[in-house]
């Protein structure tokens, strides 16, 4: 998907309360505060069944989340349905919204997965670790320049792998800062 106008849903989930777990929300904060064109956000504790409606009326959603599992500030990945054998109500995938989307609203949304990478879970607390506010910072960067020149898929092939080249610029300038 090139540049062009585009409908873009970012929707930052986590808990706030929980330290970097917030690390979604807080970056569809920062996202909002760009007031990039075409672009809106939503933040949730958690993905719910109804956000595949929502996730229908736009040409693109970006989903963010902490994640623990990675070595890299962050990634970013191109999203495919994925069928559950059962949807609760508190544990929803994105593949699954998609899926959902696409199956009760005929939706045709390129949808992508921000995971940032967080370090403390296990307190309580609405801050993020050093750390996480630098990735926060950099996937905030990233997702804003992505947003303005349209370059999802491209950007999703660089950044998918949690060790790209792009993980040693970030390293850099997380060391410069």
């Amino acid at each position: 998907m090139k540049s062009g106008k585009r409908r873009v849903l970012v929707i930052g989930y986590g808990n706030p309360g929980r330290l970097d777990d917030g690390l979604g929300p807080a970056l569809a904060a920062a996202i909002e505060g760009l007031d990039l064109p075409g672009v809106s956000v939503e933040s949730d504790y958690q993905l719910t069944i109804e956000h595949a409606h929502d996730v229908a009326n736009y040409d693109v959603v970006i989903f963010a989340d902490a994640d623990v599992n990675i070595n890299a500030p962050f990634y970013f990945r191109r999203l495919v349905p994925q069928v559950s054998a059962g949807l609760g109500s508190h544990d929803v995938s994105p593949g699954e919204i998609i899926s959902l989307a696409l199956m009760l609203f005929g939706a045709t949304t390129r949808s992508y997965l921000l995971g940032i990478r967080g370090y403390k879970f296990d307190e309580f607390g609405e801050i993020l670790s050093d750390m996480a506010g630098k990735n926060l910072e950099l996937a905030v960067d990233f997702v804003s320049n992505v947003v303005r020149k349209g370059n999802f898929d491209e950007a999703a092939e660089e950044f998918s792998g949690t060790e790209t080249h792009y993980v040693d610029i970030c390293m850099d300038r997380i060391s410069l800062n």
